[in-house]
């Protein structure tokens, strides 16, 4: 059987380089931070040009972080561009691949099965990157890296860590390669999913690196991570069974909905539950926009100091409901219970479980006095979501989000959590 051979194309510094490229720029000579300083000197940089990082600056750094001797232009993010171009470059790709074998992975990113191509173009596998890469080098300005492997796990490592250290930034893994060039590889953190959080918990066992875990007794492995064990004792091995058909066709077994957010700043105990209601109201929307209902909900509260660890709880509902007095009741019964009041919050997640279709046999068997106001708030709902449809989503809000606390007004701008642009 032949090898079936993945490519994983990233675009180098995305957002940095598109900002570059529309100026006139080169992003691997020009300073350059795609960031929002309305959010201070602590906001983090969406990223920054390959020049900055020539000079040791991190990605993903913090503004302060930023050396003052280091001069740059700053770039406003511009969400709805970017996303624009990505969408021109998955044109792009569609030009020498069918739809069926690519997945996109993310705005900058995207894995090809190139296994039934190579003998259509007569290329080598990296002959096939490299003319992806330089079709989409010609049509947005942009540069891009690029993983060869022969499953979607080492075509992934190959772009992520093999890449960088070879003068094509195109990087090749088979299994033989990973063993030998990958096992003994530190930080494992570097590794594709697997975070601080897996690495904390295979020290304790004196694992450090994929040749421990390989080397493990799987016991152990299942013991501390349960199913999840299986896909790390396969990637330590260099196999990965799932395939991009098997990623198009997957569906969810649960539902859900979430909204998450990371204040500008510091929020005291009662002004971030101001905005926990304003995004359970969101939430609300959603679930009449989509004829849906919840039966549970989750919150999370993270804090602005690093040594408190996050809070809060789930639940499941007493009935499946949309209705926002319900839900908000809800929500604010957890957060009142497990929030800490004493300790400056900085993130908020709220998020509504087991997602199902509005049943109406269930919806008639109420008793009649809740039915009619449950149905005289939703053509409320019914007629905001409308209004925002036709004028924006700032068009209609709560009297919250007036206050000096609310964040949903400028959160309604924003693509992604960050700034749209034109």
């Amino acid at each position: 059987m032949t090898d079936k051979v993945f490519i994983c194309i990233d675009l180098k510094s995305f957002y940095a380089s598109v900002e570059c490229v529309e100026r006139g720029l080169d992003p691997f000579k020009t300073n350059l931070v795609v960031a929002d300083p309305a959010r201070g000197r602590g906001g983090i940089c969406l990223a920054i040009t390959p020049a900055m990082k020539d000079l040791g600056i991190h990605n993903r750094c913090r503004i302060f972080e930023i050396p003052k001797n280091v001069r740059y232009i700053t770039a406003l993010p511009r969400m709805k561009r970017y996303m624009e171009i990505s969408a021109d470059i998955y044109g792009t790709y569609l030009n020498f691949v069918a739809p069926d074998d690519i997945h996109p992975y993310s705005i900058d990113e995207v894995f090809i099965d190139a296994t039934n191509y190579l003998h259509i173009y007569r290329k080598t596998p990296k002959e096939m990157a490299v003319m992806l890469m330089n079709a989409v080098k010609e049509r947005s300005g942009i540069c891009a890296t690029a993983g060869i492997g022969t499953n979607l796990f080492l075509a992934k490592v190959a772009l992520d860590i093999t890449a960088k250290h070879v003068p094509d930034h195109i990087g090749y893994l088979n299994e033989r390669l990973f063993k030998e060039q990958l096992w003994h590889h530190r930080p494992i953190t570097d590794i594709w999913n697997i975070g601080k959080g897996i690495a904390f918990r295979l020290e304790k066992h004196g694992i450090f690196d994929l040749y421990g875990i390989a080397h493990c007794d799987e016991r152990l492995l299942y013991k501390e991570f349960g199913v999840n064990a299986e896909f790390l004792i396969d990637h330590a091995h260099g196999r990965e069974p799932c395939e991009i058909r098997d990623i198009q066709a997957y569906k969810s077994k649960t539902n859900s909905l979430s909204n998450s957010q990371i204040l500008f700043f510091d929020y005291t105990f009662e002004d971030a539950l101001v905005c926990v209601k304003e995004m359970v109201d969101m939430l609300s929307l959603e679930l009449i926009e989509k004829h849906m209902i919840a039966s549970g909900i989750s919150l999370s509260v993270g804090y602005s100091r690093d040594i408190v660890s996050p809070t809060g709880g789930s639940e499941k509902l007493s009935e499946q409901t949309s209705s926002y007095e319900k839900l908000v009741k809800e929500f604010e019964s957890i957060y009142r219970r497990t929030t800490r009041r004493s300790v400056p919050i900085r993130k908020l997640t709220v998020c509504l479980m087991n997602i199902t279709d509005e049943d109406q046999s269930f919806l008639q068997q109420d008793l009649f006095s809740v039915r009619q106001e449950d149905e005289k708030e939703r053509k409320m709902q019914e007629a905001v979501l409308a209004i925002r449809q036709k004028f924006g989503k700032n068009a209609l809000l709560r009297a919250i989000s007036y206050t000096d606390k609310g964040t949903a007004r400028v959160r309604n701008k924003l693509i992604g959590g960050h700034n749209g642009g034109e």
